[in-house]
């Protein structure tokens, strides 16, 4: 066993961005990046001259190398740093103490000390004492270690040659993101209807039953601008197909939908049944597409249809089949697609296919290789498969994919959910800090089963996950088969009001979110971002996991049973924070804050995204900061299609000043081609405590108004504030009702049974397939044999009703 040294380094990508592999020859060993979106830039040398300063890396990790295998590397930072990232990760918003495996995993009902979920992103971002950051990837699609037991430390340890990626220190952590999305790329600029509100279940049973819940929303003027199709809209569970009895003609239905402006995003899974005569499997078979086992026989895999093959998405050959099948499926009028099941999972007592399984990969990507080596990006490169496919069907439409599984870089191709929750309190705190780890880690479109997948919501757990849910980037209620219905009006009238009001703030807010991601694709900066960013030099700002950022909106939510957000105590960033709300407030929604110095973009109302128009009347949210001046930008544009690459856009910026007790309000600078739109300007100045003035005027023209005295501003700001108290006062908060699930997953999900063997602690899920739920390894030490013998002895264990 080698000695821990120094690793060799070379200046890579940018200035402040640096590779470090254990010596020359693990460098040439190291297999291509999957991670990178131009996999050569991690190769190439930066030459000075070519943005480099000349200086070397701030910190140099050591790697040991143990059997000329197993590559550990070590990370030694200032005492007093804060570790983040991870990817998708449960558990707390700052990982000091955790330990993360990247092995993409079906994680059913997956809990705080869960060590692998359905993504692997093997990167670590760190916020050091003085508020710089500095960010780490193992670059490796192998199972891979994350070790950050030791405070201000981080490990890695991998079965093979890999290099480190640094990042920084940079001055700030929006920084470090942009550097490392000039690595693995940034997301696609999504549609402006995949923004809004995406209702779900497992499953809706017929074209009739999905035209009922869309008309419901319609009705009640609850907004929602998809529904989804889970596995049960097909033949037998044989993807692209559908069931001619209960969805017999699918482009009528969709046609229906999008009468009442709503899109249909449709469920595939990687799992082809094997069976003669089912036209996916033969062309399948004629065309040598699937994934083989060591003696070159197929692979078979149950899954939902019984009997499965696999493609092999890891040759670019085989991506292109099934791309062309996406292709022709579009044409039954589907706006999106859905990627499930595809880390690959299946129910074997491992839960996926043969780690000895051989791979036909294409050169660039890695060459024939076993399942270990492509096991973490099958889903992604599945992902990408699918949004090509939807790339080829049209030229006019910007692609949908969401995917479970993935690797980091994945949202080049798809956006993410944190998988099959659960439907209690723990979850619905837990699905703030997984969504921001994934927006630290490069994923920015991201949410949760708002409600939870398994087990049936109280009226309170889900109309509180509704109020700051529908703040997330990506906002979806779904629940699984056997539960009773979560809808928005499922759980009483007092629930229904709190989603209509939860789902209207989204919709007036899509003028800032929208512009959120156009700066995230062109950045790669997080939409949604933790609360250090505001001020990462503030280290008490740093494990707040309550609250997070739009921008310079500030969403406060209470995840306690007990307690509303009005009523929980808020650490706020230094500066001027203000309280705003839309005549909304209510106990069971957020506190929403704008930061002093910002303009947020206010659209209508609306139901759903068709009903908006550019000539709509705009509003424009004012928060003056301690010198009177504000500022802030609004990204326009059709809202789909790629216009807006060639210049087809309007990106304003607004600032506010005040002169001599005068506000004035203007634009400052355009881009893009477009002409302003004729439309109405409504500007709200906030005072503090919820009061505000508003005037109007014409956008793209100078409007002045007079600010009130301080005299008149007190007055003002005291009685909005008892104005607020007695609002809330006559508001009752919803009930928690407690009641039995009548579902037999959930309701064993409640009772966890704690194993444990040797050095190794479990709590898992006796339910049927088995769910680890916490994994703890008792003394510090390296994953080995003795693990995977006495996980799979569990899962066994547990494949059996207890």
């Amino acid at each position: 066993m080698a000695a821990a040294a120094a690793m060799v380094w070379m200046p890579i990508l940018e200035d402040g961005v640096f590779r470090f592999d254990a010596s020359e020859a693990a460098r040439a060993a190291a297999g291509p990046s999957l991670s990178f979106a131009e996999p050569r830039r991690r190769e190439a040398v930066l030459l000075r001259g070519e943005g480099v300063d000349g200086d070397g890396p701030a910190v140099v990790p050591e790697c040991q190398v143990v059997g000329d295998i197993v590559h550990k590397v070590l990370i030694k930072l200032p005492f007093g740093t804060s570790l983040y990232g991870t990817g998708e990760a449960s558990g707390p918003l700052e990982r000091t103490g955790k330990w993360v495996f990247t092995w993409n995993t079906d994680a059913w009902g997956y809990g705080p000390g869960t060590t692998s979920l359905y993504q692997s992103h093997p990167w670590v971002l760190s916020i050091l004492p003085d508020g710089k950051a500095f960010g780490v990837l193992a670059d490796t699609t192998h199972r891979c270690e994350i070790n950050l037991r030791q405070e201000s430390t981080i490990k890695f340890s991998a079965s093979s040659a890999y290099p480190i990626v640094t990042f920084g220190p940079f001055d700030t952590p929006a920084q470090v993101m942009t550097s490392l999305s000039h690595a693995i790329g940034t997301l696609p600029m999504p549609s402006k209807w995949s923004l809004g509100y995406h209702q779900c279940r497992f499953s809706y049973k017929s074209s009739e039953r999905v035209l009922e819940v869309i008309r419901t929303f319609r009705e009640k003027g609850i907004p929602c601008d998809v529904v989804w199709m889970d596995i049960d809209y097909m033949d037998g569970f044989r993807c692209f197909t559908f069931d001619n009895d209960h969805f017999p003609d699918p482009k009528s239905m969709v046609d229906d939908l999008h009468s009442i402006g709503c899109k249909s995003i449709w469920m595939l899974d990687p799992g082809i049944k094997k069976e003669k005569g089912y036209f996916v499997y033969e062309s399948g078979s004629e065309n040598d597409v699937w994934i083989k086992k060591e003696d070159g026989s197929l692979f078979i895999g149950e899954v939902w249809p019984g009997d499965c093959v696999f493609p092999d998405f890891t040759s670019e050959r085989i991506r292109t089949w099934w791309a062309r099948l996406v292709r022709d499926f579009i044409s039954n009028g589907v706006d999106g697609i859905w990627n499930d099941m595809n880390e690959p999972a299946m129910t074997t007592t491992t839960k996926t296919m043969l780690e000895s399984n051989i791979h036909r990969g294409d050169a660039d990507i890695g060459g024939v290789q076993n399942h270990s080596y492509y096991h973490n990006v099958y889903g992604m490169l599945m992902a990408r498969s699918t949004y090509e496919g939807m790339v080829m069907s049209s030229t006019e439409k910007r692609p949908f994919v969401l995917t479970r599984a993935g690797f980091i870089g994945s949202q080049r191709y798809a956006a993410t959910w944190t998988g099959d929750n659960l439907s209690n309190w723990e979850h619905l705190h837990m699905s703030i800090p997984m969504v921001l780890q994934l927006g630290l880690s490069g994923q920015p479109l991201s949410g949760p089963d708002i409600g939870g997948f398994a087990g049936n919501a109280t009226p309170r757990l889900f109309g509180r996950w509704m109020g700051f849910g529908a703040l997330f980037p990506f906002s979806r209620g779904h629940s699984e088969a056997g539960t009773n219905d979560h809808e928005p009006w499922s759980f009483g009238e007092e629930c229904e009001e709190v989603c209509r009001l939860a789902l209207l703030r989204r919709y007036r807010l899509l003028p800032h979110i929208y512009t959120l991601f156009y700066i995230s694709h062109k950045k790669g900066t997080p939409v949604a971002a933790p609360l250090f960013f505001a001020d990462p030099q503030d280290s008490e700002l740093r494990k707040i996991e309550t609250s997070f950022l739009l921008g310079p909106l500030l969403v406060c939510a209470s995840t306690l049973p007990d307690k509303g957000a009005h009523e929980c105590a808020h650490k706020l960033p230094k500066g001027i924070w203000l309280p705003f709300d839309f005549g909304d407030s209510h106990p069971d929604l957020p506190v929403l804050y704008l930061r002093g110095g910002a303009i947020l973009p206010i659209g209508l109302p609306i139901k759903h995204v068709g009903e908006a128009s550019l000539e709509d009347s705009l509003s424009l949210l004012v928060a003056l900061d301690e010198n009177g001046k504000a500022e802030g930008v609004l990204f326009e544009d059709a809202g789909d299609g790629y216009g807006f690459t060639q210049g087809d856009y309007l990106l304003t910026y607004y600032v506010a000043e005040v002169y001599s007790s005068v506000v004035s309000v203007k634009v400052l600078k355009t881009e893009g081609s477009w002409k302003r739109p004729k439309r109405n300007l409504n500007i709200s100045i906030l005072l503090g405590g919820g009061a505000m003035i508003s005037s109007h005027g014409v956008d793209g023209e100078e409007v002045h108004f007079v600010m009130p005295s301080d005299v008149e501003v007190s007055t003002l700001v005291a009685t909005s504030k008892l104005d607020l108290v007695k609002r809330l006062e006559m508001i009752h908060p919803l009930p928690d009702i407690d009641e039995p699930s009548g579902h037999e997953g959930a309701e064993v999900s409640k009772k966890l049974v704690e194993l444990k063997s040797g050095d190794w602690f479990l709590k898992v899920v006796p339910w049927i397939g088995g769910r680890i739920l916490s994994m703890t390894h008792l003394p510090s030490g390296m994953l080995h044999s003795s693990y995977m013998i006495f996980i799979t002895s569990v899962i066994f264990m547990c494949t059996t009703k207890v």
